[in-house]
């Protein structure tokens, strides 16, 4: 009963923003309505889900249809092909499509920190306590062009650590997608592996244990992951739908701070796997799913890879968009500027951007 009250509500709703926006005149309709977004197999997706799941899409005109891809090369494809309008994709694989010569635009935020590494754990037996050396002489399987490979290359080198086959150093295995990455480990060659959320818990409910997790890194901390983004035309041609998107999203986080029972079972629809690893992914302070685009922390990000020579440095500032969100969230804000979480990503923004 309660999921058709909101069906119903949200259909009404609907109208009546279509309704509204039709009348508004030039410069607030909304420029199209059918929005497809990729996101990956992950919790940390949350934001798209819930706003699908709660009805935000529909009170703000769109109707959106969510599809899962396997990789950020996959989520790049969909939106070069026009198949997709936003992709959630790593702050890594993005940064490196855009200084390839990729005209993607970030435009918004989707996690933050939420990744690390697991390892089987008879290495670990008997031992209180470890680190990243503990990787030393075994074969870590990896995703390229991946946040948490750009992290582990981060952590080895502040150890003094290098990356080969000998018995001090670590040999990274690459697969295409973290999916891969995680089955390896059934495999007798791979040691240990990459994880995001929700590989992390499910790694630890099967055994497995925890090298670390970048939220635990002072090296990491606040790490940005994936980001929301976008073709740079479609930004420009469609303004209006996308500050849309974006009020949807920022109502999502809203929810997910303030029901997170029913937010659990809103992902749980996509993301289908035990409630309690959910639990732990999402509010178990390992990573945070936040729509603000986190312009500085993305842009310092970008430096530390340029750095280690994973990518060639670039111009970002033409391919960050900041202003999508501000005005969504500025616009929001006049609706309930006694909001408290709304005046705390407002606080947020300020501080980072």
């Amino acid at each position: 009963m309660k999921k058709t009250i909101r069906t119903l509500f949200a259909t009404l709703s609907l109208s009546l923003i279509c309704t509204a926006t039709a009348l508004a005149g030039e410069g607030t309709a909304l420029e199209k309505t059918d929005f497809n977004l990729g996101h990956l197999n992950s919790t940390a997706h949350l934001l798209g889900f819930i706003a699908a799941e709660e009805g935000y899409f529909a009170e703000e005109g769109l109707n959106v249809t969510l599809t899962q891809f396997s990789s950020a090369a996959e989520l790049s494809a969909g939106l070069e092909s026009g198949k997709l309008d936003v992709a959630f994709i790593g702050s890594v694989p993005a940064l490196s499509f855009q200084s390839q010569g990729h005209d993607l635009t970030i435009f918004g935020g989707a996690m933050t920190n939420g990744h690390g590494y697991v390892i089987k754990p008879e290495y670990v037996e008997g031992l209180d306590d470890w680190d990243i050396s503990i990787l030393k002489g075994k074969n870590v399987a990896s995703v390229k062009n991946s946040v948490q490979d750009a992290e582990l290359l981060i952590l080895l080198r502040d150890a003094g650590i290098e990356v080969g086959e000998g018995e001090d150093q670590v040999n990274i295995v690459y697969f295409d997608s973290q999916k891969d990455a995680y089955n390896a480990l059934q495999n007798d060659t791979i040691d240990a592996a990459s994880a995001y959320s929700p590989y992390t818990s499910l790694a630890e409910g099967q055994g497995y244990a925890v090298v670390y997790r970048c939220s635990e890194e002072e090296a990491l901390e606040n790490q940005p992951c994936c980001r929301q983004v976008a073709t740079t035309d479609g930004l420009k041609e469609y303004p209006n739908s996308y500050r849309a998107f974006e009020r949807a999203l920022i109502k999502a986080y809203k929810f997910s701070q303030e029901d997170q029972e029913q937010s659990v079972q809103d992902i749980k629809k996509y993301i289908d796997i035990d409630e309690e690893y959910i639990w732990t992914e999402v509010y178990g302070g390992y990573g945070a799913s936040v729509p603000d685009p986190d312009k500085s922390g993305t842009v310092a990000l970008k430096d530390s890879i340029v750095e280690l020579g994973y990518i060639e440095d670039y111009d970002v500032e033409a391919l960050y968009n900041i202003s999508i969100y501000e005005e969504a969230l500025n616009s929001i804000l006049e609706e309930y500027p006694d909001d408290a979480i709304y005046q705390q990503l407002k606080e947020h923004f300020d501080q980072y951007e």
